[in-house]
């Protein structure tokens, strides 16, 4: 198949991947109750209803994550029709949108064997469609998305507000074009290129990018200053627990496909967000009492040389290290996984990233960049589909772990890829990159980035 023939293939996919979904998202609609769920706070164990957009236990001052509590103990699947919703019933949602995937698990075979593992199961966020992985932006970012947009009340005027080191921005501004939510993205000018579609979005998504030199906390920083403007709100990040219960779906995806919990989960992290959902989604599983009685441990991963969440886990500490904003600067310029730079992770809060490795007596793994394409290469060359910078990493720490049998090899274990099949996409589609619409400096006042916001119109 030629280069035009490729994408030809690429848009008759996606002409009836798209017919489908729209059938199936008036299913849906026609069928859809919004779920029942309670919050508790992690550090208390009190219990309160959801007020709409709820990211922090009401009273309490000692900082703790929020946990959703849903009425069905037992995980109840919709069928495959239904996308990342098939999980609905435990998630924390209102309404369900169009266009949404879930991740897909198969048994590796190439990879399993050259390892030497004889349960080695692979999740799967991207897009690979003899697979069944039909997610656009190529990311498990679309699992979030399409998990917060959902606990939205999309008759609000209010515009969303997200910060990204790049996938997230993508993932979110897919899914908000495609259902007309208003958007305003914030992310750093040097992971713009990150932010590729395979068509125009509606104006509803507008973007921001703090200058060149900037890094993932700058555009936390810059988001939160306009979500002290009138008329904007945070997404919440770990905070949100839509986000984390989105993605967790990969978890559920797993423990179904497979049958029980995974023995080892590995992944790599930028913030740890995704480690801590699955850490939930165990817990939540045991609870359920169908799929055995065990407890993962999160293997979790980052790209050298920036590594705070190793460094403060090996030093046996809650508490980040001390950590020069230059220096952080500087490291996160030298990896490649640009996802995996959050030098704020929610990682010593209460039912942060901390306590998930201690409860699931897991692990802080690391890897180079040169392991990272090594590992990335090999994973195409026996599964057969390209896969993220992060994912590449997730790959090489257990690539590691096998060679320094800290992994037995007969234990089950899951590899969340959480991004792959950019190359395929790429190639079966015409690609266009989302322009800024402010740059900003590092240092920037709240009245003047006031006067720049008024000029814009979602």
């Amino acid at each position: 198949m030629n280069h035009f023939d490729g994408r030809m293939y690429g848009c008759m996919v996606d002409c009836n991947i798209f017919a489908t979904q729209l059938k199936n998202h008036y299913k849906m609609k026609n069928s859809f109750k919004p779920t029942s769920y309670k919050l508790k706070s992690v550090a208390t164990e009190t219990m309160f209803d959801d007020a709409g957009w709820t990211l922090d236990a009401p009273g309490e001052t000692v900082p703790s994550l929020i946990r959703a509590i849903y009425l069905d103990k037992q995980l109840q699947l919709f069928d495959e029709d239904f996308g990342l919703y098939k999980y609905a019933s435990w998630l924390p949602v209102r309404q369900m949108l169009k266009g949404s995937s879930a991740p897909v698990t198969y048994k590796s075979e190439s990879l399993g064997k050259y390892l030497g593992l004889s349960n080695l199961y692979i999740t799967f966020s991207g897009y690979w469609p003899e697979k069944g992985a039909k997610m656009p932006t190529c990311s498990f970012k679309e699992t979030e998305a399409y998990s917060v947009c959902g606990r939205m009340d999309l008759d609000s005027k209010n515009v969303l507000v997200v910060a990204s080191a790049g996938n997230t921005a993508r993932a979110f501004a897919r899914v908000c074009s495609d259902n007309q939510i208003p958007l305003l993205l914030c992310v750093p000018y040097d992971n713009v290129d990150a932010l590729w579609f395979d068509s125009q979005l509606n104006d509803c998504v507008k973007l921001l990018c703090v200058e060149s030199g900037s890094d993932y906390f700058d555009a936390i920083h810059l988001s939160n200053m306009v979500c002290k403007i009138d008329g904007f709100f945070a997404e919440g990040g770990a905070k949100n627990v839509a986000r984390r219960d989105g993605m967790a779906t990969t978890m559920l995806s797993a423990t179904t496909f497979i049958g029980r919990i995974p023995d080892y989960y590995f992944q790599a992290v930028g913030s740890g967000t995704g480690a801590i959902a699955a850490w939930e989604a165990n817990l939540r599983l045991l609870d359920d009492g169908r799929f055995g009685t065990n407890k993962m441990k999160l293997m979790v991963s980052q790209n050298k040389p920036f590594i705070p969440m190793y460094d403060a886990w090996k030093a046996l500490s809650r508490q980040m290290l001390p950590f020069e904003d230059a220096l952080a600067r500087k490291d996160v310029e030298e990896i490649y996984a640009k996802v995996l730079s959050n030098r704020k992770p929610p990682y010593p809060i209460t039912g942060g990233l901390y306590d998930a490795l201690t409860d699931s007596k897991g692990d802080v793994l690391i890897a180079s960049n040169e392991e990272g394409l090594a590992a990335g290469q090999l994973f195409k060359e026996l599964e057969g589909i390209d896969i993220h910078p992060a994912a590449e990493i997730a790959t090489a720490t257990l690539i590691q772990a096998v060679q320094n049998q800290s992994v037995d090899k007969e234990s089950v274990v899951m590899l969340n890829i959480t991004g792959g099949g950019e190359e395929r996409f790429k190639n079966d589609h015409e690609i266009q990159y989302m322009e800024p619409d402010f740059i900003f400096p590092i240092s920037i006042s709240q009245d003047e980035l006031a006067e720049e916001l008024r000029k814009l119109r979602f």
